[in-house]
């Protein structure tokens, strides 16, 4: 009789699944990408001229979960790009668990940034976190706005500047999958479409993971002017960018929602894949690698160094090596790819994942960064 229930239970999961996912468009609709209002340009970038010549940038953080490209990106944009004084935060001391990868050591705790800087930030980075909630999170950004700080959360980090405060009443983006979230929870927020960055006073949001990428060189343009973003733009390895999206191409899809079902249930072939950690590492390009190969639902990348102890990237993080190791097997490392700008290593990390799982993984991992592959503009 229990078997017989058991199967029962089983057969009806297997039919509510089936018609949900029957229920799930087959496919996206891409569309194309309109170009931006010279005028909706310029507005944005008045709104984002920073108040001192040499602004602080601070990057928040929790310990135990900030999403990775989120964190690092900003970071290693806009150290490189030196027109701005960066530092990366936790709220507690020790270090930051990056998700889905990588560990590193933040520059300093918000109480230390606190005391030293007591006029506040000039601009506030907020990446998603394992939760939104965070009390002493929601305080700190709400006293540095008070201060005058400008918000930008990347991601899914508009969820913690929605439950904030601050993003009630005015228009903002996020990622896609968090969206129906953030408008159920803050009602008078008012959502732009199509945009990867959306500007509203002192506030600014953008959509999926690689936005942060455009978001921080139209903060480096604003800051420094057109010429020295382009600069750092060819240096990331992109020929141009600004805030055009297609918001329709991305949304959970039966393709989506198969491959995450069955790359998750091939549990015998998950794998865990070697990224050395080298002195000097692109820690943009890193962070986008290490974030991709997580996100295939069939591997996690695990970094490791010859030696114990924070290894110093290109832009000074330091970070920490998951494993102590001589070496990885070569059949399951990946390249470092110290030498390759990130916004090409992103696209070989996803040809790689091609190869080695498969096409609909690399669609399912792009998905969830919602990067727009296959544009002219990134």
């Amino acid at each position: 009789m229990l078997l017989w229930s058991t199967l029962g239970i089983v057969a009806l999961f297997a039919v509510v699944a089936g018609a949900w996912l029957f229920s799930l468009p087959s496919t996206s609709v891409a569309a194309v990408r309109l170009a931006i209002d010279p005028k909706e340009a310029e507005a944005t970038l008045a709104a984002l001229k920073p108040k001192r010549q040499r602004p602080l940038i601070a990057i928040i953080g929790v310990n135990d979960g900030a999403e990775t490209t989120d964190y690092l990106m900003p970071y290693g944009i806009l150290r490189r790009a030196d027109v701005a004084d960066v530092v990366a935060l936790a709220t507690q001391p020790g270090p930051v668990q990056l998700h889905p990868a990588l560990r590193v050591e933040p520059d300093a705790t918000t109480d230390a940034f606190d005391t030293q800087h007591p006029e506040g930030a000039d601009y506030v980075i907020v990446p998603a976190m394992m939760r939104d909630d965070d009390p002493d999170v929601l305080k700190w950004i709400r006293d540095q706005s008070a201060k005058g700080a400008m918000v930008i959360s990347v991601c899914v980090g508009a969820t913690v500047v929605g439950a904030s405060g601050l993003l009630d009443g005015r228009r903002a983006t996020t990622h896609w999958y968090s969206l129906k979230e953030l408008r159920q929870k803050h009602p008078t927020i008012r959502y732009v479409a199509d945009r990867r960055y959306v500007v509203d006073g002192n506030v600014a949001t953008t959509t999926g993971v690689t936005a942060s990428m455009p978001m921080m060189l139209t903060l480096i343009e604003a800051i420094a002017g057109r010429e020295k973003a382009e600069a750092v733009a060819r240096d990331l390895g992109l020929d141009r960018w600004d805030a055009r999206h297609d918001s329709g191409a991305f949304k959970f899809t039966r393709p989506f929602a198969l491959t995450a079902i069955g790359n998750t249930l091939a549990f015998f072939n998950h794998e865990q894949l070697g990224i050395p950690l080298t002195p000097g590492m692109d820690e943009v390009s890193l962070a986008l690698a290490a974030d991709a190969w997580s996100r295939t639902f069939r591997s996690a990348a695990i970094t490791f160094a010859a030696k114990d102890g924070a290894v110093v990237s290109r832009d000074g993080i330091r970070i920490l090596p998951d494993r102590v190791a001589a070496g990885w097997p070569a059949d399951r490392t990946v390249p470092a790819m110290a030498d390759t700008p990130p916004a090409k290593a992103l696209d070989r990390t996803l040809e790689d994942i091609t190869a080695r799982y498969g096409a609909r993984t690399t669609d399912f991992v792009a998905m969830q960064l919602e990067y727009p592959r296959s544009r002219p503009a990134q």
